[in-house]
């Protein structure tokens, strides 16, 4: 299968983690697509144009846009192209390894994710007051919370190899390397998460994890 698709486009933003996860998963599969930034700080913000708010009327990045379809909520644009295009696989044939997969991935992008979201963060810091030291340790404690839980999760599973689930990267590992470059960012100690960065680490060394740094997009600041 040829990776090229003329009409495929991202519409996304190089620091958002869920932008980072799709990013990720079309490099995994061999997937070209155009890269459309969304500044999410630029001018009040680019994802409240009238433009892009037809494209997803809840203003988040990112939006994968195919033949004409829109898709939005990056688990859901996942498991969209591991449907569509399954020849290099996200997900374990096993079903409970699915289901495993998928609650790793679940946890990191429903349960964490969310709470340190800038639309998040902006209100704690704007209509509630919160000063930076609060705002910090808002984000501290929910990364640790659930990177603690996942930490014990992964440490325990039968599933666990090079990745979170086996020796091929998939779909949790899509979601875990974001998560982690987004506590780090944050300044959050990771040390007490030793599975899970020795894990990010293998998945760093593969290009289609390297090539999706936030650092290496072209609306990269």
């Amino acid at each position: 299968m040829s990776g090229i698709h003329s009409e495929r486009i991202l519409h996304n933003y190089f620091r958002s983690s869920s932008s980072y996860r799709v990013r990720i998963a079309l490099n995994l599969k061999g997937l070209s697509s155009e890269y459309r930034a969304i500044h999410l700080n630029r001018n009040g913000g680019e994802q409240f144009e009238p433009a892009f708010q037809a494209l997803n009327p809840h203003a988040l990045v990112p939006v994968l846009e195919e033949e004409g379809a829109l898709i939005s909520q990056s688990l859901t644009i996942l498991e969209y192209l591991e449907e569509r295009y399954p020849e290099v696989p996200l997900l374990p044939a096993d079903p409970f390894a699915r289901a495993y997969v998928r609650q790793l991935a679940n946890t990191i992008a429903c349960e964490m994710h969310p709470l340190n979201n800038l639309r998040v963060l902006k209100y704690l810091s704007g209509k509630l007051g919160l000063d930076e030291p609060q705002k910090r340790e808002w984000i501290h404690h929910w990364n640790r919370l659930g990177l603690q839980g996942l930490e014990q999760q992964v440490l325990t599973s039968p599933w666990r190899g090079r990745f979170l689930c086996g020796d091929r990267p998939g779909l949790a590992d899509c979601c875990l390397v974001p998560q982690l470059f987004n506590a780090q960012r944050f300044e959050v100690d990771l040390t007490p998460y030793p599975t899970l960065l020795a894990i990010a680490a293998e998945c760093e060394r593969i290009e289609a994890f390297a090539s999706a740094h936030p650092s290496r997009q072209p609306d990269a600041e």
